[in-house]
């Protein structure tokens, strides 16, 4: 089988790797790709979001399968140009993405289905929000509508924080969703959906904020760690029961059946389980833990769910180990990076026992230099029999990796290895 994979960072090099693995993949190909893939696979420099590029680039190939990573080539419809043209392509069609596209819809999808969540208003201008900020008190959350690479949200005890952000969202033309805080461990899973049937991954949990003890702005996510010994008995099975198998009957009934990854983002309250946001694909850096860990070969899994097929597949087979990923930004993230700083120690870390880097955002230089492109730059995954020795093996990789300005945190998973994560008692 030969698969194409879209997307440039360490979602999809994660991918790549995985499906490099697979021995019932002979050829793997990325676009656009980065420095990272480029070392393992060939890479193609396409827009990613141009679905005529992408198709030309999959029929020139004779690509057996297309798997699209990111968000923003499946909300520009690149799953929809694929399927048109009969190629196998595990991503959903642009009217199924905008589960996470617009999050005002995903919210009117879980209302229809009774897929609990938190309380919300949509707001378009300042009054509404105002509004709304006051109904369900602090702490605020404020999330742009639609797509914001994982940074649109903002949660603050400081109204005039919250509201100036719902401002900001309106004035570049947008809308805004105001919801009830969630209290409670946040929890990421990944069902793979074939439209009809789905099959969940292991649960993971990632780290949203800049610094440690979970302080400074949002990110894209600076590391994740999985599985969750912590979480209560059957969480899985009843996530799939109330959440994910409703959503897609939802989205079948309206005519828009969801093929590819539903990420559910939840937390676990004292009232039970709430989704907090669904996203379209795998979550990053979640995907680097998760896959690290998946002793199943993945083309086969993507390719039965691009076929409606899912039914038919085996239960997937897990390591035994524990997985924890630390991301390494550049200097000034998650406002304007700061970019073009040579990357020193890769090799070092790749060296070390149970320990692999995926690139997200690098660049090769004229002499062949590993170069920083992006905000988020790497993920230093460790393995180990536990999440002590899991997170030993990743922090020991980050510290042969180092730029100017370089910046990861240092209490990735640690409370989880302590034993301080609390799930509440349900009360309803």
């Amino acid at each position: 089988m030969k698969v194409l994979v879209i997307g440039p960072g360490g979602r999809e090099h994660a991918i790549v790797r995985a499906l490099s693995a697979d021995p019932y993949v002979n050829e793997v190909h990325c676009a656009p790709g980065n420095a990272g893939m480029a070392q393992d696979v060939t890479t193609h420099a396409i827009d990613a979001q141009d679905p005529a590029a992408v198709l030309a680039l999959a029929r020139e190939l004779a690509s057996d399968l297309v798997v699209v990573g990111p968000e923003a080539p499946l909300a520009a419809g690149v799953a929809d140009a694929l399927i048109a043209a009969g190629i196998p392509v595990f991503g959903p069609t642009k009217a199924a993405a905008q589960l996470e596209a617009s999050k005002a819809f995903a919210k009117d999808v879980m209302a229809a289905a009774q897929v609990p969540t938190a309380m919300a208003h949509v707001a378009t201008n300042t009054d509404e929000a105002a509004r709304a900020l006051d109904e369900f008190g602090a702490p605020y959350v404020v999330k742009d509508d639609g797509l914001a690479a994982g940074k649109g949200v903002v949660v603050t005890s400081d109204r005039a924080e919250a509201l100036a952000h719902a401002e900001a969202c309106f004035a570049a033309g947008g809308t805004v969703v105001i919801e009830e805080f969630l209290d409670g461990p946040e929890v990421s899973l990944f069902v793979i959906c074939d439209g009809l049937h789905a099959v969940p991954l292991s649960p993971a949990q990632d780290f949203k904020r800049i610094f440690d003890n979970d302080e400074g702005p949002n990110t894209g996510g600076m590391g994740a760690y999985s599985p969750l010994e912590w979480l209560p008995e059957g969480f899985v099975d009843e996530v799939m029961e109330r959440v994910a198998y409703p959503t897609l009957r939802e989205m079948e009934k309206r005519g828009t059946p969801f093929t590819g990854v539903l990420y559910c983002g939840l937390a676990i309250t004292k009232r039970g389980i709430r989704v907090i946001e669904f996203n379209a694909r795998f979550g990053d850096p979640e995907t680097q833990a998760v896959l690290a860990r998946l002793k199943t070969p993945l083309g086969g899994v993507l390719l039965a769910a691009a076929r409606g097929k899912l039914d038919d597949t085996e239960q997937l087979v897990w390591s035994k180990q524990t997985a924890v990923d630390v991301v390494i930004a550049a200097e000034n993230y998650p406002d304007t990076p700061v970019k073009g700083a040579v990357i020193a120690g890769l090799d070092a870390a790749n060296a070390i026992d149970n320990v692999h880097v995926m690139h997200a955002g690098t660049a090769s230089d004229e002499q062949g230099n590993i170069t920083v492109a992006g905000g988020r730059v790497l993920a230093v995954v460790g393995l180990g029999e536990d999440l002590s020795a899991a997170r030993a093996a990743a922090y020991a990789g980050v510290a042969e990796i180092s730029w100017p300005g370089a910046q990861s945190r240092s209490d990735i998973a640690l409370k989880a290895e302590r034993g301080e994560i609390v799930v509440a008692n349900e009360s309803k």
